[in-house]
C-alpha cells in the first residue's frame, strides 16, 4: 500500500520540479520582458507560483522520507495499526462501523478509510479486540468497542492462502 502512495507522490514531485525548472523560469522571463516589474501582474503571479511550488516540493519530499521509514515488520500482529481493518461498535450511534486504517493520503471517510493520524484512527491504533477507544470529536466523546480486527499481516496471509502461494502445497 505505501508503494502506491510513494509512486503518486513521486509523480507529483516530478511534475512540480519540471514546472519549477522549466515552465516558471520561462514565464518569469516573459513577464520581465514586459517592462516595469512593480506593476507587472504576470511577474508577481509567476513569482507567487514559484514560492508555492517550492513549498509544496518541500512538503512532498518530507512526506516521502516519512513513508520510506514505514517498516511493516514493526506493525503489531495483534493490535490495530496501519493497514488494519477494524469493526467497531459505536455506542453513541448504536451501530457497527468498519474502518480501515490508512495513510493520510488515502483517507476517505465516506469509504471507511481513516488516517492513522485522525482522531478516530489515533484512538483505535494499538487497541485489541474487546478494547474500548474513547474518541473526542467536535460533537463530543464517542465510545468505540473493537469487535473484530484484521491486521495487515492477517490480510497478507489470507491473500497468500487464497491464491495458493502460501499453503505449501505442490500443484
Amino acid at each position: 500500500m505505501p508503494e502506491a502512495i510513494k509512486k503518486q507522490l513521486l509523480e507529483e514531485i516530478h511534475q512540480l520540479e519540471y514546472e519549477l525548472t522549466t515552465e516558471l523560469p520561462a514565464e518569469i522571463k516573459k513577464a520581465r520582458a514586459l517592462g516595469d516589474l512593480s506593476e507587472n501582474a504576470e511577474y508577481h503571479m509567476a513569482k507567487q507560483r514559484q514560492e508555492f511550488v517550492n513549498a509544496r516540493l518541500g512538503q512532498l519530499k518530507k512526506r516521502m522520507g516519512e513513508l520510506s521509514l514505514v517498516n511493516l515488520a514493526n506493525i503489531p500482529r495483534d493490535k490495530a495499526g496501519f493497514g488494519s481493518t477494524v469493526v467497531v461498535y459505536d455506542s453513541t450511534k448504536d451501530e457497527e462501523i468498519v474502518y480501515r486504517l490508512v495513510t493520510s493520503e488515502e483517507a476517505d471517510v465516506s469509504k471507511g478509510l481513516i488516517s492513522t493520524t485522525s482522531p478516530i484512527g489515533h484512538g483505535i491504533v494499538g487497541k485489541k479486540v474487546g478494547d474500548v477507544a474513547t474518541i473526542v470529536t467536535p460533537n463530543g466523546k464517542r465510545q468505540l468497542e473493537i469487535l473484530k480486527l484484521m491486521t495487515i499481516h492477517d490480510e497478507s496471509a489470507a491473500a497468500e492462502s487464497a491464491d495458493g502461494s502460501g499453503d505449501g502445497a505442490a500443484k
